[in-house]
């Protein structure tokens, strides 16, 4: 409302210099045709030796003055001290005892006629008729304002009442926002917080959903410690109590792994990727895989990393070096002697593959094994886990644009993993950086 009032004053300020420019402009026009018309009138009669017509010339605030061509003063009307002699022909602008006046000198056949006009009488006839022009828009202005602010109030009263339910609202009510009456230039907006408050709405109904799950997941381990801390006081004998001990240090060790693998999870999917980073995903493989070669080694199994060709993603390091361990901790987990890695170039991706010779999971399994905690049973009868490994990994796939998929290995019989990620550059070379044998021999080693 300030704006508009002060727009709407600058605009009748602007209309009314316009106004009193124009009427100056008019008013130069009109006396100067006047002072032309008394001074050939002026010369004409003197010319005959008739009296000088004196009349209208007052009432125009006009001065005239004759002068001999010799210089001698013969008439003035009443006004101020006579004008210069040598006087310019036609119009001019003199200053005269702090005045300025418009002069018309014209030559006559034995005198010279003067006819001059004090500039604020044109200046005052001008601001008289600019502000006759201005004042019907200074008067109607307050009107126009409270007009406006009438207008304004019933439009943006709907949106009054949307700030008053917001107000009111508790921090727990997402409910979307009524959108009935608002302004069509406010509808986009509230179209879009509603969206946000569905986004919203489903995060928060995920977030329940995990804490749900997750303490009933922690409820059986918790319950397992407790039962072997029991066992270990119970134990009378050495070898009882290292049996106990042992016992214990696995179950702590399935609960520690299981708390990280929540948080892990939980970071996820709240935390947004940021700002992505160029990646060698070869050089991501051929860490992860001689991180886990130790735990292959330990469990008898012979985990090598294939074809890995040159290839550079975008993404965050931490979570695909979290993705990858998750995958291969899962196929040395589950696999019986032999898991193979591989990175190859595939119609614009990167085609991560990670097969095993274990006993794979059941085509209407894959689907349900990336549900959050959720087991095949092939899996939870041969090894204890939290199924939260695949989930993990899916999210930070889909969170980098890419896809995560099981199939059957016809290599090794086992499971057969996909991992595709688009590629920052598909024209990147395809050369082979290791061979299957050398890569588990230093994997080996390591």
């Amino acid at each position: 409302m300030l704006f508009l009032a002060l727009a709407m004053g600058l605009a009748a300020v602007i209309q009314g210099a316009s106004a009193y420019r124009t009427a100056l402009a008019e008013a130069d026009d009109i006396f100067d045709y006047q002072m032309q018309q008394v001074a050939l009138t002026l010369r004409a009669a003197m010319g005959e030796g008739a009296p000088l017509p004196l009349g209208d010339e007052q009432s125009l605030d006009l001065i005239v003055q004759v002068w001999g061509l010799d210089g001698t003063p013969l008439y003035r009307t009443a006004g101020p001290a006579w004008l210069p002699q040598r006087a310019v022909l036609g119009f001019s602008t003199v200053q005269l005892q702090g005045k300025r006046y418009r002069v018309l000198a014209v030559l006559g056949r034995s005198q010279l006629v003067q006819v001059a006009q004090d500039l604020a009488v044109r200046q005052r006839m001008a601001t008289q008729l600019a502000w006759r022009t201005v004042a019907p828009i200074a008067l109607m202005l307050p009107l126009l304002i409270a007009l406006v602010w009438w207008v304004l109030g019933r439009s943006l009263a709907p949106v009054a009442r949307v700030q008053a339910e917001l107000a009111q609202r508790h921090p727990g009510a997402l409910e979307p926002v009524n959108a009935t009456e608002l302004p069509t230039e406010v509808q986009p907006l509230v179209r879009e917080f509603n969206q946000l408050l569905a986004r919203l709405q489903q995060a928060f109904d995920a977030q329940q959903q995990f804490v749900a799950d997750a303490a009933h997941e922690l409820r059986s381990p918790l319950a397992a410690l407790k039962l072997q801390l029991e066992a270990l006081r119970r134990a009378a004998d050495a070898t009882s109590q290292a049996a106990a001990q042992d016992r214990l240090g696995q179950g702590i060790d399935r609960a520690a792994r299981l708390v990280e693998q929540l948080l892990a999870l939980a970071r996820q999917d709240s935390a947004a990727l940021g700002s992505p980073q160029t990646l060698a995903l070869d050089a991501l493989c051929r860490e992860a895989v001689v991180e886990a070669s130790t735990l292959a080694q330990h469990r008898g199994l012979d985990l090598g990393l294939g074809r890995c060709d040159a290839l550079s993603v975008a993404g965050q390091p931490q979570a695909l070096r979290m993705l990858l361990r998750n995958v291969l901790d899962n196929a040395i987990k589950y696999g019986r002697q032999r898991a193979d890695l591989s990175l190859v170039a595939e119609g614009g991706e990167a085609l991560l593959v990670l097969e095993d010779d274990g006993p794979g999971i059941a085509e209407a399994e894959r689907e349900r094994v990336f549900d959050r905690f959720y087991r095949a049973p092939a899996q939870a009868q041969q090894a204890s886990g939290s199924g939260l490994g695949l989930a993990i990994a899916q999210r930070v796939a889909q969170a980098h644009g890419g896809s995560l998929a099981l199939r059957h290995s016809t290599a090794l019989g086992g499971l057969r993993l996909e991992l595709r990620l688009p590629l920052l550059n598909t024209a990147q070379g395809a050369a082979p950086s290791d061979s299957p044998k050398s890569t588990r021999a230093d994997s080996a080693t390591s």
